[in-house]
């Protein structure tokens, strides 16, 4: 049986960890406001730098990110497309979710390196400027699927956010060891 918070095994979540979301709210449906996702978000977060430290915390966002973003693209992404039908069905997808609004401004397909945007984006627009980015969760969700579609490692990093005082999220993507890309 599944248990959540059992230490003893790493890496408990799975994409059946989610549940029958559909059965289980029958009334209220699977949608909920923004505010309530961030509500959630960012108060764990405020608890987790309060024990653990910023930094600590950037790498617990970014790490769930990516084991969600590898869970999202192996149960929601068709991964058998070429790469411009990949790219066309994750936009799609990401809107449909609303997630956010994805942009593919560079794709280097030699190098893997590529420069993305999420307008819209789910865990900042509209949030007000402090001058430091604060999506890491994107980050690691970014990596994950990207890491799954071309099966090497990514390191994705954000360089302009909302909360820097731009109305898109940038993110600069490049693979963590050079090699053969698995990009058609």
């Amino acid at each position: 049986m599944f248990r959540l918070f059992d230490a003893e095994d790493e890496n408990k979540f799975t994409w059946e960890s989610i549940g029958d979301v559909i059965d289980g709210r029958k009334n209220l449906g699977e949608e909920m406001p923004v505010y309530v996702y961030r509500l959630f978000q960012f108060t764990i977060k405020d608890e987790l730098v309060k024990r653990f430290g910023k930094e600590v915390t950037i790498d617990i966002f970014r790490n769930a990110g990516e084991l969600a973003g590898r869970e999202f693209a192996n149960h929601l992404l068709n991964l058998e497309l070429s790469f411009n039908e990949f790219i066309a069905h994750l936009q799609g997808v990401l809107e449909e979710s609303k997630i956010g609004i994805l942009r593919i401004e560079k794709f280097d397909m030699d190098t893997g390196e590529a420069v993305l945007t999420v307008g819209e984006d789910l865990d900042c627009s509209g949030l007000p400027i402090t001058g430091e980015t604060v999506c890491n969760y994107d980050e690691g969700f970014l990596a994950g699927i990207l890491k799954v579609y071309t099966k090497k490692e990514y390191v994705v990093t954000e360089v302009d956010c909302w909360a820097t005082g731009s109305r898109v999220c940038r993110f600069e993507a490049s693979v963590k060891n050079l090699g053969e890309l698995s990009i058609e």
